[in-house]
């Protein structure tokens, strides 16, 4: 397999026998034609000030489909002198990886460097991402890989701790518009008006890649075409949307802090990207439920039914009309009034609980159903809340000689305002019971 995808990058590539794609013509032959990853790799960029001191060190390019990882790898080795080799993790196995390690070392041996460009690499297991590791370390390889997931969760510790993530950015509208007008510089002006191009524009989504593709679809269609027409001509690319990858992780968490921040604009349109993009609408109307426990609590104790009930109808409309459900109960969560408060008193009941182990209850309150219970004084000295004064005995319920815990404080918002005032009433009859009592 190495043999397949060994270049030499001083060498000229070869001459093609037939038509080129426009990816493939436009493709930039140094660094400073990348388009869109000048933070990275400007004169001030972490790349740039690398390649300036003239040593390039092990990296993990990590960042969308489409904006240039495969074409900054391949430069790197260009402008350094080294080998280039590329593998894809989704077709190399074990056997591949010796031989390519193996030419590596032979290379190595005569005096030339390898950059191993691995695509995929979040795709190998940890015994073969470990396989990487001593020849990084002896010089044989520069290991540079490429991912589209987050590479502190798919990566081993091993191998992060031996290379510098480098961060590529989805391409912005400036950079797509100067690919375009990189096209137009080879193939013409294209046949479009201004509406359809910020149409290609905006279907590309931040994929250069993808943008190339669609413009060589309009080169040389008969008549200038608008939004309408170009919308007719070419297909939407799908939004990009991993239901088990980081945009999964990174939308849900769009969607709820826009809901934590009383956002209903911003939390309805991350809603709709979720489901545009395929989410399971039962996964959003779980996790929809649980900002309502989470961040609005008892300020609006309607909240959490309220997001049952629309889980509820979208169970028996299903899709589309269900979802009109759930986008209710997020417009209502994010106007609810918000509080954690008792989000935040079971975290700290239950850290109370943990801490006391197996403390039991004081005796006061145990039930005494045999003699012997009696007389061990289980009961003894309760009092009947009924019978007290305001219905309020203002008894230790807490476990004899555990110091009492507060750990509900309400906030002065919604329902919780109410109840707030209902706790501050109950402290002050504590402390007069506790009083009289001596």
């Amino acid at each position: 397999m190495a043999d397949l995808f060994d270049s030499d990058p001083a060498s000229p590539p070869p001459a093609a026998g037939g038509p080129r794609p426009l990816a493939d013509r436009l493709r930039p032959a140094t660094l400073a034609e990348v388009i869109g990853q000048d933070a990275l790799i400007g004169p001030e960029g972490p790349l740039g000030a690398m390649l300036a001191s003239g040593h390039l060190s092990s990296l993990i390019l990590w960042g969308p489909p489409g904006v240039g990882k495969t074409t900054i790898a391949r430069l790197l080795a260009s402008e350094t002198d080294l080998s280039f080799v590329q593998i894809s993790a989704i077709f190399t196995g074990v056997p591949e990886l010796r031989k390519v390690f193996e030419a590596a070392r032979l290379r190595h041996g005569q005096g030339r460097g390898t950059l191993l460009f691995v695509d995929e690499i979040h795709r190998f297991n940890k015994a073969q991402q470990d396989g990487f590791l001593p020849h990084m370390e002896d010089g044989t390889i520069v290991l540079v890989g490429a991912t589209t997931e987050n590479p502190s969760f798919e990566l081993n510790a091993a191998l992060l701790s031996r290379a510098q993530v480098m961060v590529l950015r989805r391409l912005d509208a400036a950079a797509l518009g100067e690919m375009l007008e990189r096209v137009e510089r080879v193939s013409g002006p294209l046949p479009l008006d201004a509406g359809a191009r910020d149409a290609i524009l905006e279907m590309a989504d931040g994929d250069g890649r993808a943008l190339l593709n669609l413009a060589e679809q309009v080169i040389g269609a008969p008549a200038t075409l608008d939004r309408e027409a170009l919308t007719r001509r070419l297909a939407r690319r799908a939004p990009r949307y991993d239901k088990s990858g980081d945009e999964h992780y990174n939308l849900i968490s769009a969607l709820h802090k826009s809901v934590r921040g009383s956002d209903p604009d911003a939390a309805l349109y991350w809603l709709a990207r979720m489901l545009t993009g395929g989410e399971d609408p039962r996964y959003l109307a779980r996790r929809i439920t649980r900002m309502a426990v989470e961040d609005i609590g008892l300020a609006d104790p309607e909240a959490a039914q309220l997001c049952l009930t629309a889980w509820e109808i979208y169970e028996r409309l299903g899709s589309p009309e269900g979802e009109l459900a759930l986008a209710q109960a997020v417009l209502h969560l994010a106007l609810a009034p918000k509080s954690n408060a008792a989000y935040t008193a079971f975290k700290s009941a239950m850290a109370a609980a943990r801490q006391t182990g197996s403390e039991p209850p004081p005796k006061h309150i145990l039930n005494a159903p045999t003699r012997l219970m009696k007389q061990e004084g289980y009961g003894a000295g309760y009092q009947y809340d009924h019978d007290a004064e305001d219905g309020f005995s203002g008894q230790n319920y807490f476990p004899d000689g555990m110091k009492r815990g507060i750990y509900y404080i309400p906030v002065e918002r919604g329902h919780e305002r109410e109840l707030k005032k209902r706790v501050d009433y109950f402290v002050k009859l504590r402390a007069q019971r506790m009083k009289a009592g001596g």
